[in-house]
């Protein structure tokens, strides 16, 4: 990616005024019985972030299962792992879902082939959708045309994919000509794909792209000059494109200029196939003219053309088609990524030059309202104490393990329909529905606090409520459960006791919530200092864990506070929009939050965290300082990399998605990840300090994948090592996955302060995370009767 931004300058933003642009822009359909988007999609999308629409055709009549599951966990991988958030798109159970879960993806993948799984495209979509009222379901993969719509009622803007429908040789006569088209002529969706598929008459399908008024382009590639529009398997297809884009941020430009006119139409970009997978014009012309010729002889025609003639194609390349279109659709996709980001930047510059207020940017930390930070940060080592004018009491007891963060009453509300009700599954909007209400204690640190309670541990819970009826259910709920509640502070009005409100329709899936947590996210150092920091204990804690509900100030005090009085110190990143909290401007000095001086012992991530915090770093320049050089060069990584080892210690599949690359990356700066796996376990990825006896013990050897060669005296070596579960529930085994990492944390965190090693207790808060899982509870009143010998009988996936 360096290569491609070499020499590359960003254009300058332009004033406008349209009042109008900022309203369509909001101007997008809301969830619905129809259509769904998911909340990480729809987080991504209101903060700004680089968002990639991926189609679902290729899987239900593309790629057979299971291949067609590993490839739509490569192209979400692809996503991610260049900096943006995957929305792949297609139809489940009739309803239109917008970011699809890895087990939607799955259900999906596994209907290929069936009967009532459609190629769906703009058309199908009200009648796949509607016959669900009629008691009908269907399944269906999201064509081009079908996944632009879809897309552009989310507000998604880029949409990255294989091949383009066109105008097909012969459309004179049979009129045969893509939706794809003609919804490229009304729908404002930037398309990057590798041109047309090459079977189809290029020109012509050029000529109608020009008459529905679709801006096309090539990517250069690296090329001088005019190019080619590309066809598909081949680089090259005799056609001059109409013009050349240069790289990602003209593209980017392009669409931004294209979206601030207001243009109702959308844009292609072509992407050539990677150079190493391409084949050659001349070969794959003779191929295509056979399977076209076979094609019409067995009357293939309509909606059955094109699959046919592309099994034919794969049939008479002998194969040699398959891994090019694999090749072409992850390439493809990476680009539609990187110019996402682009866009996302020129986005919320856009904004800021109008003065509208944005969230986000992307690599970029918003400048802190406090004036100066530095005075609150203790020294390491010190002594934490400040003066304090503050009237709320200072806690003085002791425990074990202090956490902070977010403490909330959470409420789940069922639609209950009423007999002979019009709608039996989804409530209506705007009015009043019949409902089944529960409320629970929840949020992250209380539900780590709970779990670590439950196995002994004495644990203070540090958090905020406020003066109101919500804040005094949260304090009676505690002392219910037999938690310490001193660290629990009654912020007056106008402070509102955390809420999450969950809307769920009548299968329990969620239709919308709604979270209040603004009472931590008011949160300063200062503040942090004077309310729970002024008086500390006689004893200090083993641990302090935090959670990233708090601002990045309050994060790094509560961090700091840990290391002053030597306590473990752990960060959950609650997910993917707050992990990046860990990182800012202000502590991000060459020298200040780098092993040996980390603010983070240890960090729980998913793998979608891991990610985010890996891009942050890169984005906020984090992998150039000298500091973090020296480190990741005495961790003694041989010079012809560790690609081989990790395969074998971890899984050729995660090597692929980059995941233990990506935590080693992290190393210098929390030198023990343990990244959340789901059904696939714990990934632990350790630096080793010089002279630990895991350095010389045979048990360790084999995960110990690197070793210090040039004498630092701090880093002794690299141990990773993939927890994989001994036995993964089943779906009607599971109950609720809400709270299952926190159960982890909590478990791990009392198992480490009892004096066992992280790789002890891995497996243990493994068995408590699974009796979560079958537990209605967050945290599983069944943790109270484990033991802490780290005998067990099972293992459970976390997710």
């Amino acid at each position: 990616m360096n290569c491609l931004r070499k020499g590359i300058v960003r254009p300058t933003i332009a004033l406008r005024s349209s009042p109008l642009t900022a309203l369509n822009a909001r101007r997008h359909l809301a969830n619905n019985g129809f259509f769904r988007v998911s909340e990480e999609v729809r987080e991504a999308l209101n903060s700004r972030k680089p968002v990639v629409a991926l189609e679902t055709t290729i899987y239900t009549h593309g790629f057979p299962y299971p291949e067609n599951v590993a490839l739509a966990s490569l192209l979400e991988s692809v996503v991610r792992v260049n900096g943006g958030v995957p929305a792949t798109i297609g139809i489940l159970d009739g309803i239109a879902r917008v970011g699809m879960s890895p087990e939607e993806i799955i259900r999906l993948t596994e209907s290929a082939g069936k009967k009532n799984t459609l190629k769906l495209s703009r058309r199908d979509l009200s009648y796949v959708c509607g016959l669900r009222l009629a008691g009908k379901t269907f399944n269906g993969g999201s064509t081009i045309a079908g996944t632009m719509l879809l897309a552009h009622l989310a507000g998604i803007k880029i949409f990255g994919t294989g091949g383009l429908g066109g105008v097909h040789r012969g459309a004179e006569s049979s009129m045969d000509i893509s939706a794809d088209l003609t919804e490229l002529g009304r729908t404002p969706v930037a398309v990057i794909s590798s041109g047309c598929k090459s079977f189809l008459d290029i020109p012509r399908t050029l000529e109608y792209l020009e008459t529905e008024g679709v801006g096309v382009g090539t990517f250069a590639d690296g090329r001088k000059g005019d190019v080619n529009f590309p066809a598909f398997y081949s680089r090259d297809s005799g056609v001059k494109s109409p013009t050349t884009i240069a790289d990602e941020i003209e593209a980017a430009a392009i669409i931004h200029a294209h979206n601030s006119l207001e243009i109702q139409s959308g844009l292609l970009f072509a992407n050539p196939c990677p150079i190493e997978a391409a084949i050659p014009q001349g070969e794959m012309d003779s191929v295509i003219e056979e399977a076209i010729r076979q094609a019409e002889a067995s009357g293939a025609t309509g909606k059955d053309n094109t699959p046919f003639i592309l099994a034919k194609i794969k049939e008479l390349s002998k194969g040699k088609s398959i891994p090019v279109n694999r090749a072409l659709i992850e390439a493809n996709v990476r680009r539609a990524t990187i110019v996402a980001r682009e866009l996302a930047t020129l986005d919320v510059k856009q904004d800021q030059a109008q003065g509208r207020p944005s969230t986000h940017i992307p690599g970029v930390e918003q400048p802190s309202p406090v004036s100066s930070y530095v005075e609150y940060i203790p020294n390491i080592g010190s002594t934490l104490h400040r003066e304090t004018t503050s009237t709320l009491p200072s806690y003085t007891s002791s425990a074990d393990i202090v956490v902070a963060g977010a403490l909330a009453v959470d409420f789940s509300c069922d639609y209950a329909p009423l007999p002979g009700s019009g709608n039996q599954i989804d409530p209506s909007f705007h009015t009043s529905n019949p409902a089944a209400i529960h409320q629970s204690l929840g949020g992250v640190a209380h539900n780590i606090a709970k779990a670590a309670h439950y196995l002994g541990s004495s644990v203070r819970l540090c958090s905020a409520i406020g003066d109101d009826l919500s804040g005094r259910a949260a304090l009676s709920q505690l002392q219910s459960e037999g938690m310490q509640s001193d660290g629990i502070k009654v912020l007056s009005a106008p402070n509102r006791t955390a809420q999450y409100v969950a809307v769920n329709n009548a299968d329990k899936d969620l239709t919308l919530a709604m979270a209040d947590m603004s009472i931590l996210e008011s949160s300063t150092g200062a503040s942090i200092s004077d309310t729970w920091l002024s008086s500390p204990p006689n004893t200090p804690p083993r641990a302090v864990i935090v959670d990233a509900n708090w601002t990045t100030e309050a994060i790094h005090m509560w961090l700091w506070y840990g290391k002053s009085v030597n306590a473990l110190t752990a960060f959950e990143p609650v997910s993917m929009a707050k992990a990046t909290r860990f990182f800012s401007p202000l502590a991000t000095s060459d020298q200040a939050t780098v092993f040996p001086n980390h603010l983070a012992d240890i960090a729980t991530p998913n793998l979608h965290e891991l990610t985010a915090l890996h891009n942050k770093a890169q984005d906020s320049d984090l992998f150039n300082s000298k500091s973090w050089f020296r480190v990741i060069d005495a961790l003694g990584i041989p010079s012809s990399g560790l690609r081989v080892p990790l395969s074998v210690t971890t899984s050729p599949e995660l090597v692929d998605q980059g995941i233990p690359q990506q935590s080693i990356k992290l190393l210098p700066f929390i030198p023990t990840l343990l990244t959340k796996l789901g059904p696939r376990g714990v990934l632990l990825t350790k630096l080793i300090r010089a002279g630990d006896p895991i350095l010389s013990s045979p048990d360790e050897a084999q995960y110990v994948l690197a070793r210090c060669g040039n004498n630092d005296p701090e880093v002794g070596g690299l141990y990773i090592r993939l927890f994989v579960p001994e036995r993964i529930l089943g779906p009607g085994e599971i109950i609720s996955v809400n709270g299952i990492g926190d159960t982890f944390l909590g478990a791990l965190a009392a198992t480490i302060t009892s004096g066992r090693r992280v790789e002890d207790a891995i497996p243990l808060a493994q068995r408590a995370a699974g009796l979560s899982l079958r537990s209605r509870e967050s945290v599983s009143p069944e943790l109270k009767s484990m033991n802490m010998n780290g005998s067990m009988d099972f293992e459970f996936a976390i997710r």
